[in-house]
């Protein structure tokens, strides 16, 4: 079956798709046909070998795909049937013909979601959920600032947030972006990079109860100065570029506010089932259409790398997706 491979850890502009032997299910997986892979962050970090977790090459990226199970192992544990569509999520292997799974890491696609979408699901909306219930407390009403609202996590994360109830504030750097973000939920957009008055003017010089940041860089600073009492700021990425910002405590200590990690992978992959509660926490709001996935391009198989190079490049909106087939 053809697989996209990193042979050698020199980015993705040396990605290959491969003929490799088909995945030998291990007795807790369901083997799926993949029809849909998203890009992803951590697939760019991959073929440069700057992830945390390091495989030997040659490897088979894809962390996010969908397609219809093939063989549901032992379906009684895993509760899949043969010809179940689904989508899943792992560490890398889903950016093949087939991938065999974990069970917990797999998940029923709805109906009403596209292979596409179903691609863009899992990562990105989960550690979305993971940010802003388990890590930022959100309540209902709240108002939350979502840095790069128009890539995939920050579309997501607005999306969830609505689901939650709270409004949502999206920072972008252009027009194009703006549409996009507004597109995808957002209840009000400001153009960066000088956000910091527009948000104060939005929220009456209250300040924001929570910042998604999968930015880092200069607005970091910012962001912990739009924050209301109690706010909170949630550091999901740094995909400014920029190195790692460092926070003065003494500025959380007199605005009562907090700056919170937010890894969703690790922690979620340490908790069997973990992923599955999230995964029924996000249906009712895919079945509202509040959290509707979108997909700024799509690519062939064998330009998963240049749909790498695009993501690095800033030049995607939302999350693109590899068709398979």
């Amino acid at each position: 079956m053809k697989a996209v491979q990193v042979v050698t850890l020199t980015g993705p502009g040396d990605i290959e798709v491969r003929e490799v032997d088909p995945p030998q299910p291990g007795p807790h997986d369901v083997l799926v046909e993949v029809h849909s892979v998203g890009i992803a962050f951590p697939d760019l970090l991959l073929s440069r070998g700057e992830y945390q977790f390091k495989p030997e090459p040659p490897f088979t990226l894809g962390v996010d795909f969908a397609g219809v199970v093939l063989d549901p192992g032992h379906p009684e544990s895993s509760g899949f049937t043969a010809g179940q569509r689904v989508a899943g999520v792992n560490l890398h292997g889903g950016a093949a013909e087939q991938v065999a799974n974990p069970a917990v890491f797999t998940f029923a696609l709805p109906d009403a979601m596209s292979y596409d979408e179903g691609a863009a699901l899992p990562m990105n909306y989960l550690t979305a959920l993971f940010a802003l219930e388990e890590r930022g407390g959100l309540r209902d009403r709240e108002t939350v600032l979502v840095h790069g609202a128009a890539g995939g996590v920050g579309t997501a994360s607005i999306q969830v947030a609505k689901g939650l109830g709270a409004r949502t504030i999206a920072v972008v750097s252009t027009e194009e972006k703006a549409a996009f973000a507004r597109a995808a939920g957002a209840d009000e957009v400001v153009l960066g990079p000088d956000f910091k008055d527009a948000v104060k003017e939005l929220t009456g010089g209250k300040g924001v109860d929570v910042v998604v940041d999968v930015v880092g860089g200069d607005a970091f600073t910012d962001s912990l100065r739009c924050l209301a009492e109690q706010g909170r700021v949630l550091v999901v990425g740094f995909a400014a570029g920029q190195g790692i910002p460092e926070v003065k405590v003494n500025r959380l200590l007199l605005g009562n506010t907090d700056v919170r990690g937010v890894g969703w992978g690790a922690y979620a992959m340490a908790r069997p089932g973990y992923m599955q509660k999230q995964w029924h926490r996000l249906a009712p709001m895919i079945g509202s259409g509040v959290v509707k996935p979108p997909i700024g391009a799509t690519y062939d198989l064998a330009d998963f790398g240049r749909a790498l190079v695009d993501m690095d490049e800033r030049r995607t909106l939302g999350k693109s997706v590899v068709r398979v087939r």
